[in-house]
Parts: C-alpha cells; sequence; structure tokens
C-alpha cells in the first residue's frame, strides 16, 4: 500500500466516522439498520476483550427492547448456553446469574463466564420477568449455543428427555448411542479411531435417532404448551448436535477445510432451527442476534478464508439472506486481552502489539477520533477507500504475540466483509468470574492469531 493510499483512506475515515461518546445514541445507526432483519450478526476481534462483550450486551438489550428481537445465539455448546436459557426463563433450578455461569467448566472458561455476561443475563432474567410482559404474555427472550463440541453432554442430555417422556425411545437411544460411549470424554480420540479404520463409524445409528427424534411421536403436538414445546425442541437440538459431531471430529484427520466448515456449517443449521422454532412459537418472524468471533460472523468471501475454501455463518447468512443478514465487526489497536498461551494454559491478562503496517488496524489508530462507528453499507469515499485487500487483525482464546504476523492477521476487504465496523482504539481485559486473578504477562520481544 502506498503511503497516498493510506492517507486517502485515513482522510475518508475521519470524513465518515461516528464518534462513539458513550451516549445510547452511538448506536442508532446499527438499531435501525437492524430493523426487520432476521439476523444481527455481532462479533468480537478477540474472545477477551472487555468493551467488545460490553457495547455488544449494550446493542443487543436495544434490539430486544426497542425492534423485539426474540434470542441472542452465541459462540457455546448448546447444553451450556440451555443452562443460561433455563434461568432467564425462570425455570432452571439456580438462584442467581452466577450460579447459572457455573455450567462453563471447561476451558476456556472466561469467554462466557465473565463480569460482562453476567451483567447481560441478569438484566435479560429480569426483562423476561417484568410484570407487564408476563401481563401480556409475552414470550420470554432466549439463550442459546451455537457450537458442537458438546458430543457426551448432548447425548446423555437426550437420553436424560427420553427417560422422563418416553422411555421406550430412551432405550433406543442408548442402544444407538453405545457405540461412542467409550470416547464420549475423550471425542478426539472417536474421529482418530475412525479415520484410522481402527473403529466403526457410528454415523448410522447417530442419523437414525435425530430422525426419531424429529419423526412423528416428537413432533409439535397441539397443546403442547410453550415450555414443554422448549424442552422438545432443546432435546432434538441435542440430537443434531451429536449428528454434527461426530462428523466433525471425523473430518478433523482429512487434512482440509473440511472440519471449519462442518463447525460453521453446523451452527448456521442451529441458527436456522433456532429462527424457526422461535417464529412458529411467537407466531411471526423472530429476530435473533449472534455473538461469535469477527471471524464467524464477517462475510468469510471476502477473506483469506473464503480463497481457501472455507465458509463461515456470516457467509452463508449473506448468500441467503443479502442485506437482510447485518454483520458487526470489531477492531482494536493497543490495550490488554485476556488470553492464554496454548490450549488448556490458564488466562493471562496480556498486552497488545501495536497495529502491523498494511493493517486496517493502523490506519483507523492514525485516524481521528480514537473511538468510532465506520458504516460500509453505502458504496462512497469510505469504502472505496477502504476496498483496497488489508491485513485485519484476529486474537482466539489464544494469543501469541511472538509470531503475531502469522498467528493473528488475515487478508480482508473490509466493506464486503462488515455492514458496520465499531473501532476501540484502547481496550480493556475481559475479566472472568473464576476466583484466581488474571496474571499479568511478560512479553517477550517479538511478537503467534490463534483459535478463532
Amino acid at each position: 500500500m502506498s503511503k497516498a493510499n493510506d492517507q486517502r483512506a485515513i482522510d475518508a475515515i475521519e470524513q465518515h466516522a461516528v464518534p462513539l461518546t458513550g451516549s445510547d445514541a452511538d448506536y442508532d445507526a446499527i438499531i435501525e439498520a437492524a430493523r426487520g432483519k432476521p439476523y444481527v450478526l455481532i462479533g468480537e476481534a478477540s474472545h477477551g476483550t472487555q468493551e467488545f462483550y460490553r457495547v455488544r450486551a449494550e446493542i443487543t438489550r436495544r434490539l430486544i427492547d426497542e425492534l423485539g428481537f426474540a434470542a441472542v445465539a452465541v459462540e457455546a455448546d448448546w447444553p451450556d448456553a440451555y443452562a443460561i436459557n433455563r434461568f432467564v426463563w425462570n425455570q432452571g433450578a439456580d438462584k442467581t446469574a452466577e450460579q447459572a455461569l457455573d455450567v462453563f467448566e471447561r476451558f476456556p472458561l472466561w469467554m462466557w463466564a465473565n463480569t460482562e455476561v453476567l451483567d447481560f443475563v441478569k438484566w435479560l432474567a429480569a426483562f423476561n420477568q417484568a410484570p407487564e410482559r408476563a401481563e401480556a404474555g409475552n414470550r420470554p427472550v432466549g439463550f442459546y449455543g451455537l457450537d458442537l463440541y458438546s458430543m457426551s453432554s448432548s447425548a446423555q442430555a437426550v437420553i436424560a428427555y427420553l427417560d422422563k417422556h418416553d422411555p421406550p425411545a430412551a432405550r433406543r437411544a442408548r442402544e444407538r448411542y453405545a457405540c461412542l460411549e467409550q470416547f464420549l470424554g475423550e471425542p478426539q480420540r472417536y474421529g482418530h479411531s475412525v479415520a484410522f479404520g481402527m473403529s466403526d463409524s457410528c454415523e448410522k445409528e447417530i442419523t437414525e435417532q435425530l430422525m426419531d427424534m424429529q419423526g412423528k411421536a416428537l413432533q409439535r403436538l397441539t397443546g403442547l404448551g410453550l415450555v414443554a414445546d422448549e424442552q422438545r425442541f432443546c432435546a432434538e437440538q441435542n440430537a443434531r448436535l451429536v449428528l454434527n459431531a461426530e462428523e466433525y471430529y471425523r473430518s478433523m484427520f482429512r487434512g482440509e477445510a473440511s472440519s471449519w466448515n462442518l463447525r460453521d456449517g453446523h451452527m448456521f443449521e442451529t441458527l436456522e432451527a433456532l429462527r424457526e422454532h422461535l417464529s412458529y412459537q411467537l407466531g411471526g418472524e423472530a429476530g435473533v442476534v449472534v455473538w461469535a468471533h469477527n471471524s464467524h460472523i464477517g462475510n468469510a468471501a471476502a477473506t483469506d478464508m473464503g480463497r481457501h475454501g472455507e465458509f463461515n455463518i456470516g457467509q452463508l447468512a449473506r448468500e441467503k439472506y443479502g442485506s437482510d443478514a447485518l454483520l458487526v465487526g470489531f477492531t482494536t489497536a493497543t490495550g490488554e486481552v485476556t488470553a492464554a498461551s496454548d490450549w488448556d494454559a490458564p488466562a493471562e491478562r496480556k498486552s497488545i502489539r501495536p497495529p502491523l503496517a498494511g493493517s486496517y488496524e493502523l490506519l483507523f489508530q492514525e485516524a481521528s477520533p480514537t473511538d468510532f462507528l465506520l458504516d460500509l453499507r453505502e458504496s462512497n469515499a469510505l469504502t472505496d477507500a477502504l476496498s483496497e485487500s488489508r491485513l485485519h487483525r484476529a486474537i482466539g482464546v489464544i494469543y501469541r504475540p511472538e509470531t503475531e504476523r502469522q498467528s493473528h492477521y488475515f487478508f480482508s476487504r473490509l466493506p464486503e466483509q462488515y455492514d458496520f465496523v465499531l473501532h476501540f482504539d484502547e481496550t480493556h481485559a475481559l475479566q472472568a468470574l473464576a476466583k484466581e486473578p488474571l496474571t499479568a504477562h511478560a512479553e517477550p520481544d517479538d511478537t503467534y492469531p490463534s483459535g478463532f
């Protein structure tokens, strides 16, 4: 990129940027653009930045309160998120939001068990239980997971549901899931064993189980009731998850883009099934807010991912719904982030290295104001100046600054990737609910994206 092109882009940013002042009006453009949309997908440039979680929750509150959005669907496992759903519906055994969030026990603990999600869950429970909503008979706004890593707990949840509602079907489910039993605690070992011919695939049995769950005996029944229908849908979704997770773990050993595509394909399939379920219950078209990493909600076709044959939720939503799917991304330049150095390693408070030359983040850092919103929906001087492919940073649950270019940057065309971008020049580390405090991390002299 030439200096002249960079300066032209900075000038266009400064001309079109909407300063973020901390007022309720900061996100008016997003709220208005979301009106009547089936999906609003709101990302994060890291899984450990306080501002991304806080502002996303603020926007989501307005989407629920002002526009009637019916659910939040997040990049978390279905059974874990469903424990939050029971709490905000006032249907669970947990007495407090803190107790409900205790369900998140596996790495990365801080991704959902953090102070920002806690505040939002408390707000959502109070919103659902407001007397005026109860008197009007409004369906509670839900909180659901999209991911597919919970093969074991989802299989157990299917059996537990059927034990209560259809014991003969529960016996059939136990027989079908028996082929997974020795692997349920280590699903990766199942994938390895099948891929190398050491075990038979369980695909046939698991497919039969999902078809059974979707069959006539468990279809929606007139007069089933709101809560009972929600429980039925949850069980069906767990069966769908087991099927897709079984394929996902087998695909991990093919050495292709297939495992990423299976994961995001499952998340989009879950999103579509959820919206169909919500629309049925509401008797009209439901709106859903999606919370996930930028790499899942931005249109992958505009990035290196698309060139490598990978798609994501954002691309699938854009291809099916066009401009009726609203894609919102976040960026930052400097500050701190909660992340680990390796998978299953402790959370640390790490310093974010300055943006690399040739990145969107560096342009945003050099522009004024420091925190701003960009509307990328129109063809104008801004989108023209930003249309040149540039580096874009992505920090997942792992941050390895020592190999930052290889690990945490990819090329993208921002105006094709998002409808809106929210930039915060200096950001702060997300605060986990875990009792042990985050440890400061001594950064090496050089700086690794990892784990979207």
